[in-house]
């Protein structure tokens, strides 16, 4: 029997109600132009490589505007049965100790292999506190709304999903990275159990100013928020919150074999724009605007009503969120096929005006929603940073 190719013309007849009736992923791959200046997101530096050491110390936690590194690592912890929030508050000054050491390239306290942390490689440690961290601490109330309603493509599993800490670990070696997360698991062995470790990767040689390709072969991530302090950071509710950010990390599977037998024409359909350089099909440059009102000579929308850049789209730039995707490739299977995706994650101030109506459009009918499927999900709440003589955290368990 000859294998069916997935083409553009199969999309247009029959691709919506297809996106509605499987089961699969809808993860936001955003565009638009990213400005210069203090107001958005740091932007790669020209003229050479970017400094070895990030700066840990400051009013947000490192990690979340800082321009991405190539290896990244999340860990998921599960607190410890009894753990009390006089213990919480001894675990994040450990960590906080652990993590300005090793970003500064020192050696942490009790590390084994000292040597191993002299070349920071742009290390950042960034911390996140679950809804069993708040339970630990009865801290309830003090928790901002972080519960996700249940998206009808997902096929969530545990292995994937929750945790009441997060830790996340980003640099440019390899070596730092592993280094640098054995050391901080480590000294939280008496306070907790590891839950999930998913790592990721991005292009190292990726030249100056250019967005990234995911393993789909997309440009992902385009479009950020132009301003962070409106998008990213919290400035209303709990004292003890401001500075900070909400955090969604989703494990994205991607069915890299179904994609492969899809033209060219399928895919853009999909995206709404151009594979070869991320323009959208009303564009010319991958950070033109997408006109969604353009139709073609038979009245049908040239940026389809299925097409991710449509759905994923936020018309009020307050309300994007702030993305720091990374691919991941765990292994190859017997027949050749492997166990690969996407780590989506997304920091915004507000998730119920922010990510969730994204998440849900997509949900509907993303025609992506063909080749992927979320497979983990999980929610943190990211405190703000701290000071040379404080620690992350010490503004809700101090």
């Amino acid at each position: 029997m000859a294998e069916r190719k997935v083409s553009r013309r199969g999309l247009l007849t029959g691709g919506a109600a297809a996106a509605g009736g499987l089961a699969a992923g809808g993860y936001a791959i955003r565009r638009s132009t990213e400005p210069a200046g203090p107001s958005g997101p740091p932007a790669l530096r020209a003229g050479g490589p970017a400094p070895a050491v990030e700066p840990f110390h400051g009013v947000h936690q490192a990690g979340i505007a800082t321009p991405p590194q190539t290896y990244a690592a999340f860990v998921g912890l599960d607190l410890r049965p009894g753990t009390s929030r006089e213990a919480l508050g001894r675990l994040m000054r450990l960590l906080t100790d652990d993590a300005r050491r090793l970003t500064a390239g020192r050696a942490g306290l009790a590390d084994a292999q000292p040597e191993l942390a002299d070349l920071p490689a742009r290390l950042t440690v960034t911390f996140g506190f679950g809804p069993g961290l708040f339970e630990a601490a009865k801290l309830e109330r003090s928790r901002p709304g972080t519960e996700l309603p249940r998206f009808r493509i997902d096929r969530l599993e545990d292995r994937w999903s929750g945790g009441d800490l997060l830790v996340q670990l980003c640099a440019d070696d390899g070596v730092t990275l592993a280094h640098a997360l054995r050391l901080i698991v480590k000294d939280a062995r008496d306070f907790g159990t590891v839950r999930w470790t998913q790592r990721g990767f991005r292009r190292a040689a990726q030249p100056q100013g250019q967005t990234q390709r995911n393993l789909m072969g997309q440009l992902d991530g385009t479009v950020q928020p132009p301003d962070l302090d409106r998008s990213v950071w919290i400035r209303d509710g709990p004292g003890w919150l401001r500075g900070g950010t909400l955090m969604v990390l989703r494990r994205i599977s991607m069915d890299l074999e179904k994609w492969d037998e899809a033209d060219e024409g399928a895919k853009e359909f999909a995206m709404g724009r151009r594979i070869k350089d991320g323009s959208p099909l009303t564009g010319r440059a991958e950070h033109d605007d997408p006109d969604l009102t353009a139709v073609d000579r038979l009245g049908f929308p040239v940026i389809s009503e299925v097409a991710h850049v449509r759905l994923s789209r936020a018309a009020d730039p307050s309300l994007r969120i702030l993305r720091r995707g990374y691919n991941y490739d765990e292994a190859i299977d017997v027949d050749g096929v492997s166990d690969s995706g996407l780590l989506f994650v997304s920091y915004q101030a507000d998730l119920a005006r922010q990510f969730v109506p994204i998440q849900r459009r997509l949900a509907e009918t993303d025609q992506l929603n063909l080749w992927t499927t979320p497979i983990g999900s999980a929610v943190f709440v990211l405190p703000p940073g701290c000071g040379p003589g404080g620690w992350i955290g010490e503004t809700l368990l101090g």
